[in-house]
């Protein structure tokens, strides 16, 4: 996993609530482990048609927006049946944060857990991205996960919530398991230290 420090990237803006996660990647789509290619498959049945041509009208099949490393959505996002592919559907398709006012919690955890920042802001500032969106596709961001702050074009930032075991984990490039890993040496010293006691009786 790739730590998370600061990065600057475009938006694209997907103005919908309650998008669940059969949304996010159906569920036909679950059969693999390896997240390969799922990318492609983000939002498949709003991007494709019938015949799996990408509708035009869809806001991810726009040339302006291909490179968009920030996805800003509506409120309740990621609700619905838990699966680890939504968060790699959208890290597939190249994303490494979704902005909303509110994520449902199997979603966040998932998220978390696989590198995909969700960064929780106010309606406020929603739909003040939103708007520069539709003024300027090009729109930009920084996400600074150290100080917590997401820093909208000119100038205003703005703090977001996170747990402190997540985002140290995130900032160093590591999974919960690799964390725990990495504790070897401290674990080992301690279990030196209490040799194993056995009852007798």
């Amino acid at each position: 996993m790739d730590p998370i420090t600061t990065f600057t990237a475009p938006i694209v803006a997907l103005p919908m609530e309650n998008i669940d996660t059969d949304q996010l990647i159906p569920a036909r789509f679950l059969k693999t482990t390896d997240k390969a290619g799922l990318g492609n498959n983000l939002f498949a049945d709003w991007r494709y048609d019938a015949a799996g041509a990408p509708r035009p009208d869809f806001v991810l099949n726009r040339p302006d927006v291909q490179g968009a490393g920030v996805l800003v959505a509506g409120h309740n996002f990621g609700c619905g049946s838990s699966r680890e592919h939504a968060p790699w559907a959208l890290q597939g398709a190249g994303f490494r944060a979704v902005v909303s006012t509110y994520f449902a919690d199997i979603f966040r955890n998932n998220a978390l857990k696989n590198g995909l920042l969700p960064v929780v802001v106010d309606a406020e500032t929603q739909s003040e991205l939103f708007r520069r969106f539709e003024e300027n596709p090009a729109t930009e961001v920084t996400v600074d996960l150290a100080s917590q702050t997401l820093t909208l074009p000119g100038g205003r930032q703005v703090e977001f919530p996170i747990d402190p075991f997540a985002k140290h984990c995130l900032l160093n490039g590591v999974d919960q398991l690799g964390f725990l890993l990495g504790e070897a040496p401290i674990i080992a010293a301690y279990e030196a230290a209490h040799p194993a006691r056995v009852a007798t009786r």
